[in-house]
């Protein structure tokens, strides 16, 4: 067989077949991802907007995986990027490349158990119902027409997936019908293993050249004793700026009284009354203890809470050792599934507790490795409290179990913070002293002021005695900043406070409003903010105000692309996910510098933890937070090579505070100007322009 052509002649056979033509950023980046994948360096590359990074890393791990005969993972962050991905991206990439190849790659996409329907959870009828003292009567309708329309949909559907049902279904209806990967009995267990929808994905997915996954099942395998992946060499992690974020998810637990009530409904019959009730009595004097705790941080363990979360313990391992590995006498063929379920509940809980019991141990916090707090979440009409857990970080386990065992591509628009890679790269256990080379940067993006460098956390991480090789890399970007775009900072008005928003900051927005025509995607920092900035909008301008809530996410960023007039307001998600090239996104407004709720206790004990190092905990952790977010907010304006616009930040301290200059040197290249009537003219000549 001829040898395989070289990763920048594929790619040129991708394009041109693809209807696509050079960029130079892409090519850039191919061939980092080839580099890295010979060497077996890890890379983190930025490509903006345009630089076309799917098809820069798809085409060298397409041809190491045909190759070598390994398999590539590519894990993102986003739905809607996995199915880009699977649906658009490969499907037309694997026909460009099959001629170059001598056969054609294949792919598929791998999701949780969780995602398909569970067969024998089904015809077992193990189903758990809800109880009625916790949901009204209408829900419990709903729930159960949803519950039945998914047992009937069983014998239409092909894969089982979730995604696939159409209308979707609650998650509480859902979850009636498919189990986690710990509830699963497993496939030398299950008498429907031959057909179960999750066994079939997985089947299909270890014989291909590259599986789409996503961050959560990333973090679940590498947690997992068991491999959950099929064997691998290469990880490309996409959107990789939400890595930590979705890492630090999936290794957060909680227990709550209500969360005790349902574990003991999951035990049922298989356990005595004597076993049932002292498991509930142990849950209600937990919830007793959170129901007078403040929402907050614990640095130590509150008054009797220590003998509350012991005797809890003992009750659910005396329940679980109730319940025992094997088949109690007189039961139905059908307990297996209820018991696997019974047993996952009781032994995660515990799990839990003993990590709770545990996270004190050390007298120096900066040597603990959880954090743990109350919170009081709303259900309905009520306050719940909830104790949760989570690592204080990620870097360790993402260094073992990551980078330890494959080659790591990490990339994004946005990984550079401050102008450079380090304080990413520290939070994914990547130290400074494996850094092979400059990650590429305009030196102009520099910061400017000399005290970053006494951010010593942001720049470090625990080394190991054999630190892992990584290279940065910025690809660039097909647009031209400065000249199609300004960034206006607007210095003159008030510091943001904690109540309602001024009234000469609302008098700015409108006039921005006004002068672009419209065309302005406001981003709110809360709900609250963004209800108020809408409200006022409408009443000081004729331009018709969208707001998040009001109808789909999806919808409302529909009705906002197609109406070039309209505006839309909103917080977190449109941050991050909305996607409008032309005329209709043509202002971009911010209303102040997103940094984390200062009551935020994870991120709180981070800062603290970075200076309890000698490090600037506020720049390591919230200035890194508000920079990531800014440079993902921003990205909303330029989509296409042809757009024109404006970024107008509504918070003065970007001009006037001391860490400004960072946080600037984490945006775009943009032309910079403090000139509220400059900005206002340019929008007025932007919305001159005809269209349509």
């Amino acid at each position: 067989m001829s040898a395989i052509p070289s990763v920048t002649a594929l790619l040129d056979t991708a394009v041109t077949a693809l209807g696509g033509s050079r960029r130079d950023g892409q090519v850039r980046m191919a061939s980092a991802v080839a580099h890295a994948i010979d060497t077996g360096e890890h890379l983190a590359v930025q490509a903006g907007t345009g630089t076309g990074k799917s098809l820069a890393y798809l085409v060298p791990a397409i041809r190491h995986a045909v190759e070598s005969g390994r398999t590539v993972v590519v894990s993102t962050a986003t739905i809607a990027l996995q199915r880009q991905l699977i649906e658009r991206d490969l499907p037309r990439l694997a026909p460009a490349l099959t001629g170059s190849l001598h056969r054609e790659p294949t792919f598929a996409i791998l999701k949780g158990r969780g995602n398909y329907l569970c067969l024998n959870k089904i015809h077992s009828g193990t189903a758990e119902e809800p109880a009625t003292e916790l949901f009204d009567a209408f829900e419990l309708s709903r729930t159960g027409r949803e519950v039945t329309r998914l047992r009937e949909w069983t014998s239409d559907t092909e894969t089982g997936d979730r995604d696939d049902l159409s209308p979707g279904v609650s998650d509480r209806s859902w979850r009636q019908v498919s189990v986690t990967a710990r509830e699963c009995l497993g496939a030398a267990n299950c008498s429907y293993a031959e057909d179960c929808f999750a066994e079939r994905s997985r089947r299909a997915a270890g014989q291909v050249d590259v599986i789409v996954t996503n961050h959560a099942l990333l973090a679940i395998d590498a947690m997992s004793p068991a491999s959950i992946l099929p064997e691998h060499d290469v990880v490309v992690i996409d959107e990789a700026h939400e890595l930590v974020d979705r890492i630090t998810s999936v290794s957060t637990a909680e227990i709550s009284g209500a969360g005790i009530t349902l574990v003991a409904r999951r035990c049922g019959k298989l356990i005595d009354d004597e076993t049932t009730d002292a498991l509930l009595g142990a849950g209600e004097n937990l919830d007793g203890l959170l129901a007078e705790s403040p929402a907050r941080e614990w640095i130590r363990l509150p008054s009797g809470m220590a003998e509350a979360l012991a005797g809890l313990r003992d009750r659910l391992w005396q329940a679980r050792n109730a319940i025992g590995p094997v088949r109690m006498p007189g039961a139905g063929d059908d307990s297996a599934a209820a018991r696997s379920a019974a047993l996952t509940s009781l032994e995660d809980t515990h799990d839990t507790v003993v990590r709770l019991l545990g996270a004190f141990d050390s007298p120096d916090e900066a040597k603990r490795r959880d954090v743990v707090w109350v919170a009081h979440d709303k259900v309905g009409q009520d306050t719940r409290a909830v104790l949760r857990i989570a690592p204080l970080s990620v870097g360790g386990l993402l260094r073992a179990s990551l980078f330890a065992k494959a080659t790591v591509i990490l990339t994004s628009a946005t990984l550079t913070v401050g102008g450079n890679f380090d304080a990413l790269a520290a939070t994914w256990g990547l130290p400074a002293a494996g850094r092979r080379d400059t990650d590429g940067a305009d030196p102009s993006t520099e910061v400017p002021t000399g005290d970053i460098d006494a951010m010593a956390i942001g720049k470090t991480a625990p080394a190991d005695d054999a630190p892992p090789r990584w290279t940065g890399l910025d690809a660039g970007s097909p647009f031209d900043y400065r000249k199609a775009a300004i960034l206006y900072v607007a210095r003159h008005l008030p510091r943001p406070g904690r109540d309602a928003i001024a009234d000469v900051t609302l008098d700015e927005l409108a006039g921005l409003v006004d002068a672009a025509g419209g065309r302005t995607l406001g981003l709110f920092s809360s709900m609250r903010a963004a209800r108020e900035a809408a409200e006022a909008i409408r009443g000081r301008t004729h331009h018709p105000v969208l707001c998040q809530g009001e109808d789909t996410t999806s919808a409302l960023v529909r009705r906002f692309a197609d109406d070039p007039e309209t505006c839309l307001f909103g917080t977190l998600s449109l941050w991050q996910g909305v996607d409008v090239p032309g005329p209709s996104c043509s202002l971009v407004v911010i209303d102040r510098v997103p940094f984390p709720r200062p009551d935020d206790p994870l991120l709180t004990a981070r800062q603290r933890a970075v200076e309890a190092r000698g490090g600037n905990g506020f720049l390591t952790v919230a200035a890194n937070h508000a920079a990531l977010l800014l440079a993902q907010g921003a990205g909303r304006l330029l989509r296409s090579t042809d757009d024109r616009g404006v970024v107008a930040v509504l918070d003065s301290r970007l001009a006037t505070a001391g860490y400004g200059g960072y946080l600037l040197a984490s945006l775009p290249p943009f032309w910079r100007t403090t000139d509220g009537d400059l900005v206002r003219s340019a929008l007025g000549r932007l919305a001159a322009i005809p269209y349509g």
